[in-house]
């Protein structure tokens, strides 16, 4: 486990934030709070909402129980007064990490978390895999989410995939024109 406090990040409300790797007993309260962030009214408490263009869940137990299990895969939680805030999904590939199904507990959503958590799981790629690159799928109906990431140095590389419709896994699309677009990062070397 990893503490950091306020003295060594930016300024914000967030002291002795603890990261870690997720472990099975976390699972159910990973699954509320990916679900809480992407899907339902809950998640409108925040600006990371997916909820007008899907339904259904996110992730559920046996998913997330399944991604524990992946070789070359981190859960990284971010825990703030011993419950989880914050969690992300790291993968090591051939080519750089892959981040994924970043989740900020919604009501705390925009107070400098998420950049935290962000900074954290990229020096965790560098420093347990040594990656020099980060990638991301995002939604390209989420404009201002992708907005957020260029500010934190991401880039649009032109690449786009279609949403897998028909795999409910992802959750159940309110529309026909989904399709994510892929952010990278250079990562300083260790």
């Amino acid at each position: 486990m990893r503490v950091t406090t306020s003295s060594e990040t930016d300024s914000g409300p967030w002291t002795d934030l603890a990261y870690r790797s997720a472990v099975a007993d976390d699972v159910p309260a990973l699954v509320e709070l990916v679900n809480s962030c992407y899907r339902g009214d809950s998640s409108k408490e925040g600006w990371t909402t997916e909820a007008d263009l899907l339904d259904g869940q996110r992730v559920d137990a046996e998913g997330m129980t399944e991604l524990l299990g992946r070789t070359n895969t981190i859960v990284l939680v971010a825990e703030a007064e011993g419950r989880i805030v914050a969690c992300c999904e790291l993968q090591r590939g051939v080519n750089g990490a892959y981040f994924g199904m970043f989740s900020v507990r919604p009501g705390i959503q925009g107070g400098g978390l998420g950049k935290r958590v962000l900074a954290e799981a990229e020096d965790t790629a560098v420093r347990e895999w040594g990656c020099g690159l980060m990638r991301m799928k995002v939604l390209k109906q989420r404009p201002e989410l992708i907005a957020w990431y260029e500010r934190r140095g991401y880039t649009n590389t032109g690449k786009t995939e279609p949403f897998p419709y028909g795999d409910t896994t992802f959750g159940l699309p309110k529309r026909a024109d989904l399709a994510f677009v892929e952010l990278t990062r250079e990562l300083p070397a260790p």
